[in-house]
């Protein structure tokens, strides 16, 4: 990504994160990984690596 073009605040730890629950699909927003969704599937955050 060229300089001067990172996305405000992206390694802020108080800013939200996208997070998506794995089993299905529910996407939420929260700056902190929710936990558990309501199908009782787990919530992962989006802009990390599944490996």
């Amino acid at each position: 990504m060229p300089h001067d073009q990172d996305v405000e605040g992206a390694n802020d730890p108080e800013s939200e994160s996208t997070y998506e629950c794995l089993q299905c699909g529910t996407v939420v927003e929260a700056t902190t990984n929710p936990g558990e969704c309501e199908c009782g599937g787990e919530f992962h955050n989006r802009a990390k690596s599944l490996e």
